[in-house]
């Protein structure tokens, strides 16, 4: 049966939302609706599913304001940044609307017996589970593609921002989407395991990699099911010379944006062990201490707003914890009083001579490891099983190049932090990062599947002549 639960914001436990988890049997109806309007949608000419896009695109920039207020609230990230998310939905639907042009239009072209076509197809029903961290724009990088493609689709946002689910699910409605090719399911974690257990043709996700794994396999003996995951990472920076203070900033923006919940941020900075690195390293601990942290609607803003909830930074603390008993050393001072429990100050944690691991800790926690030269560097970057984003800070042509060239990872940054992504490119990472299908511009690949048609105006004349191969001559 369904079960009441609530939503509350981490800078002051206040509540947000409150309902109904959604059950099994309420995600089995959900699937069913969407199964049954998915092919009328997907016959709906292009240009129409376009239209109603760019009406919740309008929408969108017309609540702007609440929507970033919204996503404030539930995340506890400042109103700066919430804004820019906002900002970042309306913009996504132009950016999907050329992607789906580009990688998976139509195409024909002349031949013999008359044209050669490509076509893209939906795949169906796809179920979208979204993450916390970018409730809104997140989500809607899978969305806007899939249902330009034809698909229907069942939502289930993060349990921890179902508020910012409910109101883009809402806004879509307004923009004339037909009733049931988005469904909303809300819920924790039963709900959505309810919901991958449904009759769905696939699965795109965001979340972490351990989360991706168990989706493998559980879809491992459905080799036509559609997966596109889009998971965490261990992701380096190396900061090799250069200003130092131009690099701390670099680094900070790296490590401590959106607090450390951004799975492209920057979790170990690798240095030469020299008085250049030195110099870096204390030029970041020295930007990081002055970063102002705060609530959401604080003014003057603050940089870092809270963790998604005081859970997640109790996990922060494990981390540390872990870290510090492997030989790890926290670097700086302690952090002044902070304004509630989900708050945390960023943390420099020097683990050159600790034993390493390769856990990713989904905060403010950057660890420092010191080289001898570049080519451990390179190979210190490549030490993990994750490949999301990477980036070096050098004017040095050759070092560029040597660490593109041997760099794992789908996001490869030169003198620019490591979560500078863009969605006019593609997103995604190798290993335990995702599976080869990348987001961003690339979601319209996974959206839909390439059909190729051999295409004649009448038989006659088009079919093959095979008089040559008959017994007894032409017939």
């Amino acid at each position: 049966m369904d079960v009441p639960f609530r939503s509350t914001c981490p800078s002051d436990d206040s509540l947000v939302w409150e309902g109904r988890a959604d059950s099994a049997a309420a995600c089995a109806a959900a699937v069913a609706r969407a199964r049954a309007a998915q092919p009328g949608w997907a016959e709906t000419p292009l240009d129409e599913r376009i239209a109603v896009a760019r009406r919740f695109g309008d929408l969108v920039r017309g609540d702007a304001g609440k929507l970033a207020t919204l996503i404030a609230r539930e995340t506890g990230k400042p109103l700066w940044e919430t804004r820019t998310e906002a900002a970042g939905v309306a913009g996504k639907v132009d950016i999907s609307i050329a992607a789906q042009a580009e990688r998976a239009g139509e195409r024909r072209s002349p031949a013999a017996f008359g044209e050669s076509v490509l076509r893209h197809r939906p795949h169906g029903v796809l179920a979208v589970l979204g993450p916390f961290n970018f409730p809104a724009h997140l989500p809607s990088g899978h969305i806007i593609p899939a249902l330009l493609a034809g698909n229907a689709l069942v939502f289930k946002p993060s349990e921890l921002t179902p508020a910012v689910g409910e109101m883009l699910v809402r806004l879509w409605r307004e923009a004339g989407l037909p009733d049931g090719v988005l469904e909303l399911v809300q819920g924790g974690r039963e709900t959505g395991a309810a919901l991958v257990d449904c009759a769905i043709d696939g699965l795109l996700f965001t979340g972490s990699a351990r989360a991706g794994l168990h989706f493998q396999q559980h879809f491992a003996g459905r080799p036509g099911f559609m997966l596109a995951l889009e998971l965490g990472g261990n992701n380096p920076l190396i900061a090799w010379d250069g200003d130092a203070e131009t690099a701390a900033a670099a680094i900070v923006q790296s490590a401590f944006l959106t607090a450390g919940q951004r799975c492209s941020c920057a979790r170990r900075l690798i240095v030469p062990d020299s008085a250049e690195g030195r110099a870096t390293v204390d030029a970041t601990l020295a930007l990081a201490a002055r970063l102002r942290i705060g609530r959401w609607d604080a003014d003057p803003q603050p940089f870092m707003g809270s963790l998604i909830s005081a859970d997640a930074a109790a996990a922060v603390d494990r981390g540390i914890e872990r870290l510090t008993t492997q030989g790890g050393t926290l670097l700086g001072d302690a952090p002044a009083a902070l304004p509630g429990r989900a708050f945390r100050a960023p943390v420099l944690i020097d683990m050159s001579e600790a034993a390493r691991d390769d856990e990713e800790i989904f905060g403010p926690v950057l660890q420092l490891f010191r080289v001898p030269d570049f080519e451990t560097a390179i190979a210190t970057a490549n030490r993990t099983a994750y490949g999301l984003s990477a980036a070096l800070l050098s004017a040095d042509d050759a070092l560029w190049a040597r660490f593109l060239a041997r760099s794992r990872a789908g996001v490869v940054n030169r003198n620019r932090p490591t979560n500078g992504a863009a969605s006019n490119m593609p997103f995604g990472g190798t290993g335990a990062s995702g599976n080869h299908r990348p987001s961003a511009w690339y979601a319209a690949d996974y959206c839909a599947y390439p059909v190729a048609s051999a295409e004649a105006a009448s038989l006659a004349g088009a079919a093959p002549d095979l008089s040559a191969y008959l017994d007894g001559g032409a017939r």
